[in-house]
């Protein structure tokens, strides 16, 4: 049995998607944020860093989104590595690019707009740092439907949520119609949208 301890507006939505494409069985136990938007404790007796997504299958627990959904997409042969190797390096690449280079900015120019006029100095380059990256998905998104393949892939559900909440946070402007568009394919999809539905409130579905 796959249980998912899923945190509202949190990273794990993207698992759920993983799942609902998979049309695999597998249980929610649901956590609030805090008030302050923190995980609430009761997530540490599942793991010892109380993060979502947790996945338990059988006796293992697995944490971390990415080793989450690649174990998910090799167990299951979906939605893995491309075979060619332009798109396999594509697909290795953005896969660990979302949590690696694209979400750190997002972190700290949430935290720095929560400082108040003590963050001031830091926006500017903080938003300009973000900019860059949006520029550098836009560009790859061109004459793309997906980012690794021609077809879906967890590269693309790895993606889904840094740009999502940069979309939720009017990060995108008016001038990234390649993210907007990919955006909407994934909205659309079924899945998506069962995942929607199972998972509950998401701040960031567009």
């Amino acid at each position: 049995m796959i249980i998912v301890h899923h945190l509202e507006n949190s990273r794990s939505q993207r698992l759920l998607w993983l799942l609902e494409e998979l049309k695999l069985d597998y249980e929610i136990k649901r956590y609030e944020r805090a008030k302050d938007m923190s995980a609430p404790d009761s997530l540490r007796k599942v793991h010892p860093l109380g993060k979502s997504p947790i996945l338990e299958e059988g006796e293992v627990t697995w944490v971390e989104s990415g080793a989450i959904l690649e174990h998910l997409a090799e167990a299951h042969a979906r939605f893995g590595r491309p075979e060619s190797v332009d798109e396999a390096r594509r697909f290795t690449q953005f896969l660990h690019y979302a949590e690696g280079s694209l979400l750190p900015p997002m972190f700290v120019l949430l935290v720095v707009m929560k400082l108040g006029i003590l963050g001031l100095p830091a926006r500017k380059p903080m938003k300009r740092r973000i900019e860059e990256h949006l520029d550098y998905v836009e560009h790859e998104l061109e004459g793309r439907t997906w980012f690794a393949d021609e077809r879906l892939t967890i590269a693309d559900m790895m993606m889904s949520f840094p740009l999502e909440a940069a979309q939720a946070r009017g990060l995108l402007g008016e001038a990234r119609p390649n993210i907007e568009a990919w955006l909407k394919r994934c909205h659309e999809r079924p899945a998506y949208q069962r995942a929607l539905e199972r998972g509950g409130d998401y701040a960031y579905a567009g």
